[in-house]
C-alpha cells in the first residue's frame, strides 16, 4: 500500500477482505455494489415492500431499512418474507442506532445490520467530560460487554455487519479525547472493530460518513492507513456523503466525496444520500461506479506517469497549495471560474446571461450574480460589445494580438508555444500543460515557466487516469518549488447531463479537496457538446426542462460553482444539509426542504440542516449554522449550531419560526 491506497498515479483498487451478505459477495475485487435505503414506515409492511421492489428494479444490490425499535426489528421478518414470496432475494440491511436489543433481533432475520458506534452503546449528550485513562478503559470494557452479544449472533446466523461512524454523532467520550476530527471518527470505529476481531468475527464493512466531503475523504483515508498499520489488512468500505441534499447540489456533493475516494481505488459499495425517493439514488450510484469499470485494464498511463516516493502534501488534512498572486488568481483569492464559450459561433451580450451577467438595455447596466464567471474563454473570437467591469476574456495568442484592450483580454498558450513566443502579456498569460500524454516529457517546460510572475498554469490530461495525471503534476510543482497559480481544466466526453455532472465533480473535486487548484474550467468535447445541446433542445421544446431553457453554458457554470461550494473552497450560495429521509422521519422531508430552500436560498454562505428525526438531528447537523429537526409527530426543534433554541414547534409555523431565528441571529437579509 502506498500512503493510503494501492497507487496515487494510476487507478488501482485496494484489496479488501471478502464479506458475504446473503448470496452477495462484497470486497476482494468484486464489483462495487450499489445500495439505497427505504423511506417508508418500517411497520407498514406493504409500503416498505413496494418501495424496496422499486429500488431493486432500479438496480439496488442491497436495501437498507430502519429498525429503531424492537417492534420494527421484528417486523423485518414479514417484510423479508413478502419480498422472498414475490421472488426478490436482494439482501436486506437493518439500520440500528440507539437500540442494541433491536439489533440482536434484526441480526437473526436480515442479511446485514448497521450499527453506529457513536450511539449504539455510547450516548451523545454534547457534554464536555474529562476522561482519565482508567475511565476510558472502563468505557471500552462496557462497549465490549454490550457489543459482544450482537457479534456472536451475527457469527451464528452468518449475518454481516457495517460499523458505520457518523461525523456528527461521535460520542462524548471520543470527543473528549480526539475532538470532532477524522481521527476521532476512525478511532470510534476501530474500538468496535477490535472487539469483533477478538471474537474472530470478520464479516464486517466500515464507513466514515460526513456531510462535509473534506472530512469524509480524510476519515476514510485515515481509516485505511490505520487498519493496515494495525492489522496488515483492510475491511471493505461503504462510501457515502451523508445528508447530501437534493437536486444538482446533492449529486455534486456526493460525487465530490465518493468520487474522490473511488479515484483513489477505495470503496466496495456506495450509497448516494439524496433527499428524494430512494430509487432515484440508484442511477447516480451507477453513473459513479461505471466510470471505474475496466479502468484497471488501461495500461498506457501506467507507463508514462512517474511514481512518487513521497508526498509533498498531507492527504489526511486540508491545506491549500501555496501559490503567488497573478491578478485575481492564486494566493489568498478564492478559486476563479472560467466559462468556456468557445463553441458559440457568434457571442452576443445575451450569451453572458447563462454565466452570471445580465444586461439591462434601458439602464445600460449589467447585473452580476453571485455565481458569475470570472473569465470567459472565447477561442479566437473578440467581442464587439463592452464587457461588464469585472469580466475578463481569454483568447488564443493570435486573437490577443488583435485585441485593442489588453487589460481585458489575455492570451492562452500551449507550454511549448509560450516558451517559443516573443509576444506575451506583461500582466497575465495562461499556459496549458497536458499532463503525461503521448509519452511526451511533461516536465520539459516547467523550469521555463517556473515562477514567471505573469504565468497561470492550466493543468489537464487526456489520459484515462486524468485526475491521477494532474495530481502527479501538482506534486512535481510542489517538489520543484514552483508556486505559480494553477487552473484545473477538466473536459468530459460523456453523453448525458448527469454523466457530465458526476465526471466534473469527481475529477475536479478530488483535486480541490487536496488543496490543489486556484480556479476551474470545465468543458466538453465537440461531440459531447453537440449531443447534449440536441437533448436540451428536445427538452426545451417539450417543456420538460426543469430549469427553463437551460443552456450548456449555464449547466457548466452552475456545476463549477457547485463543485467549489461542495469542496468548501468558494461559498457562493446557501448550503443545505438535508437527510435522505427514512422510516424514522417525522415530517415530509422533500416538501419541507423545498419550502425552506424557497425562503432562504438567497442567504449566501449560511448552512441550514433539515433533519427528519433526532437520530440524525443534533449529530449530523453539527456542521450547520442552524438546524430544523423533527422531534415528534408534527413537532420541530430549532437549533442555532448545537444549541437548542426552541422545542416542540408546531410544524405548520416552524418555517416561519426558523426565519425568525435567522433574523434574531443577524443571519437574515431581505431577498
Amino acid at each position: 500500500m502506498q500512503f493510503y491506497s494501492e497507487s496515487l498515479t494510476e487507478y488501482k483498487r485496494l484489496k479488501t477482505k471478502e464479506v458475504k451478505i446473503g448470496d452477495l459477495l462484497l470486497g476482494n475485487f468484486h464489483p462495487i455494489r450499489v445500495q439505497t435505503m427505504t423511506t417508508t414506515d418500517t411497520m407498514d409492511i406493504l409500503a416498505t415492500v413496494e418501495q424496496s421492489i422499486r429500488c431493486i428494479e432500479a438496480g439496488a444490490e442491497l436495501v437498507r431499512i430502519t429498525a429503531p425499535s424492537k417492534n420494527d426489528a421484528e417486523n423485518l421478518l414479514h417484510i423479508k418474507n413478502e419480498l422472498r414470496k414475490r421472488g426478490f432475494s436482494t439482501p436486506l440491511v437493518a439500520d440500528i442506532h440507539f437500540t442494541p436489543n433491536a439489533a440482536e433481533i434484526a441480526a437473526r432475520i436480515v442479511e446485514k445490520v448497521r450499527v453506529n458506534p457513536g450511539n449504539y452503546v455510547d450516548k451523545k449528550k454534547f457534554e464536555l467530560i474529562e476522561y482519565t485513562d482508567a475511565d476510558y478503559a472502563e468505557e471500552i470494557d462496557r462497549i465490549r460487554e454490550r457489543f459482544t452479544p450482537l457479534i456472536r449472533i451475527c457469527r451464528e446466523y452468518g449475518t454481516a455487519m457495517r460499523i458505520g461512524t457518523n461525523h456528527g454523532s461521535l460520542s462524548d467520550r471520543i470527543m473528549s479525547r480526539y475532538g470532532d476530527t477524522p481521527m476521532g471518527m476512525v478511532e470510534s470505529a476501530m474500538e468496535f472493530l477490535r472487539v469483533a476481531r477478538n471474537e474472530s468475527y470478520h464479516n464486517i464493512v466500515l464507513s466514515m460518513k460526513s456531510s462535509n466531503p473534506q472530512v469524509m475523504v480524510q476519515a476514510y483515508r485515515l481509516l485505511v492507513k490505520t487498519m493496515f498499520d494495525e492489522f496488515g489488512e483492510c475491511y471493505p468500505l461503504h462510501l457515502g456523503v451523508t445528508e447530501a441534499g437534493d437536486g444538482e447540489d446533492g449529486r455534486i456533493k456526493s460525487a465530490v466525496g465518493t468520487g474522490t475516494l473511488l479515484e483513489d481505488g477505495l470503496g466496495d459499495t456506495i450509497r448516494v444520500s439524496l433527499t428524494e425517493d430512494p430509487e432515484l439514488e440508484i442511477p447516480v450510484c451507477k453513473d459513479l461506479v461505471k466510470r471505474y469499470t475496466d479502468r484497471e485494464t488501461v495500461n498506457v498511463s501506467r507507463e508514462i506517469i512517474p511514481s512518487m516516493d513521497k508526498l509533498p502534501y498531507d492527504p489526511f488534512t486540508y491545506q491549500r497549495r501555496e501559490s503567488f498572486e497573478v491578478g485575481n488568481i492564486g494566493a489568498k483569492h478564492v478559486p476563479v471560474v472560467i466559462a468556456d464559450l468557445s463553441k458559440i459561433e457568434k457571442i452576443t451580450y445575451k450569451d453572458l446571461q447563462p454565466v452570471g451577467y445580465s444586461y439591462d438595455e434601458p439602464s445600460d447596466k449589467w447585473n452580476i450574480s453571485d455565481t458569475a464567471a470570472d473569465y470567459i474563454f472565447t477561442g479566437n473570437q473578440l467581442l464587439d460589445f463592452a464587457l461588464p467591469g469585472t469580466l475578463k476574456v481569454i483568447v488564443y495568442p493570435e486573437a490577443w494580438t488583435r485585441a485593442k484592450d489588453k487589460t481585458k483580454y489575455f492570451p492562452i498558450y500551449q507550454d511549448s508555444g509560450y516558451s517559443a513566443s516573443d509576444i506575451k502579456s506583461d500582466q497575465l498569460n495562461f499556459v496549458m500543460v497536458d499532463c503525461f500524454n503521448d509519452g511526451v516529457d511533461s516536465f520539459i517546460y516547467l523550469d521555463q515557466i517556473a515562477n514567471d510572475p505573469t504565468v497561470v498554469v492550466c493543468l489537464s490530461s487526456t489520459n484515462k487516469n486524468a485526475m491521477q495525471s494532474v495530481r502527479r503534476m501538482y506534486a512535481e510543482l510542489m517538489n520543484r518549488g514552483i508556486k505559480n497559480p494553477v487552473i484545473n481544466i477538466t473536459d468530459s466526453n460523456w453523453q448525458t447531463a448527469d454523466e457530465h455532472l458526476i465526471h466534473f465533480a469527481a475529477e475536479t473535486g478530488a483535486l480541490l479537496l487536496d488543496g490543489m487548484g486556484d480556479g476551474i474550467c470545465l468543458g466538453m468535447t465537440k461531440k459531447s457538446y453537440d449531443q447534449l445541446a440536441a437533448s436540451y433542445e428536445q427538452m426545451n421544446a417539450s417543456g420538460r426542462n426543469y430549469s427553463n431553457n437551460l443552456t450548456i453554458e449555464q449547466f457548466i457554470n452552475n456545476t463549477s460553482f457547485g463543485i467549489l461550494q461542495a469542496t468548501r473552497t468558494r461559498i457562493s450560495k446557501t448550503e443545505y444539509i438535508s437527510c435522505p429521509s427514512c422510516g424514522r422521519t417525522l415530517f415530509d422531508l422533500q416538501e419541507t426542504t423545498a419550502k425552506i430552500r424557497s425562503r432562504t436560498n438567497h442567504l449566501k454562505g449560511v448552512k441550514i440542516a433539515i433533519m427528519g428525526c433526532i437520530v440524525n438531528g443534533p449529530g449530523e447537523m453539527a456542521d450547520a449554522d442552524f438546524g430544523y429537526v423533527g422531534s415528534g409527530p408534527g413537532k420541530i426543534t430549532l437549533y442555532r449550531g448545537k444549541e437548542i433554541v426552541k422545542r416542540n414547534v408546531n410544524s405548520e409555523i416552524a418555517v416561519d419560526e426558523l426565519i425568525g431565528l435567522l433574523r434574531e441571529s443577524n443571519a437574515w437579509i431581505e431577498p
